[in-house]
Parts: C-alpha cells; sequence; structure tokens
C-alpha cells in the first residue's frame, strides 16, 4: 500500500529538500578551492536552489490560504484540504467535499481534471 501525505505537507517537504540541497551543493563547491571560478559556481547554484526554496514556501504560502479548512472526522483536528481529495494532516485520514466519491477507496488520481468528468 503506498505511504500517502497531504499535498501541502508534500510541497513543504519539497522546499525545505531545496534548501538541503542547496547547502550540499555549496559544500561541495568548498573542495574546489584552488578553482575559485568553480567555487563560486557551485556557491551560485547552491543559493539558486535556497531562493527556490524562498519561492516555493511562498507560493504553497499563498495556496494554503486558499484552501479548504475541514475537522477531520477521524482525529476531530482543524486541517487543510487542497482538490477534491486530501489526506489529514495529522491522522492521514482520507477527505473528501465530492459526494460522489465518499465511500470510495481513497486515490490521488481524484484530483486530475481529465478523470472529473
Amino acid at each position: 500500500m503506498a505511504k500517502y501525505s497531504s499535498k501541502i505537507n508534500k510541497i513543504r517537504t519539497f522546499a525545505l529538500s531545496l534548501i538541503f540541497s542547496g547547502f550540499i551543493v555549496m559544500y561541495i563547491g568548498l573542495f574546489f578551492r584552488a578553482h575559485p571560478v568553480v567555487v563560486t559556481l557551485f556557491m551560485l547554484f547552491g543559493l539558486f536552489f535556497i531562493l527556490l526554496s524562498t519561492v516555493v514556501y511562498f507560493w504553497i504560502g499563498m495556496l494554503s490560504t486558499k484552501a479548504v479548512q475541514v475537522v477531520c472526522p477521524g482525529c476531530g483536528k482543524p486541517t487543510k484540504m487542497l482538490g477534491r481529495v486530501d489526506i489529514c494532516m495529522h491522522c492521514n485520514e482520507p477527505l473528501t467535499l465530492d459526494p460522489e466519491l465518499e465511500g470510495k477507496a481513497f486515490d490521488e488520481s481524484y484530483n486530475r481534471k481529465r478523470l472529473q468528468k
């Protein structure tokens, strides 16, 4: 069985991985101290990753403000939901606001536009 996570948490995890990737790229650049141009390229590339993560964090923050907030029937905690189906951020309970999908097995493909018809 596949491990699911809420969409907001997936995007936040991606942004965090961009930050760590940026630091790793910068650290690799330190191994080329004898070549200042190579060090500079690695530092700039790492900085690009960190700036990209800032953009992703800003984007998910704006998206999070527009997300529908629901109370999870499983744990009773408020959670934010993106799309037709999502997972509770706290207890991984499948959530949906679409009456057609209630009772069906959870599948992230329900959020794709071509499958909504």
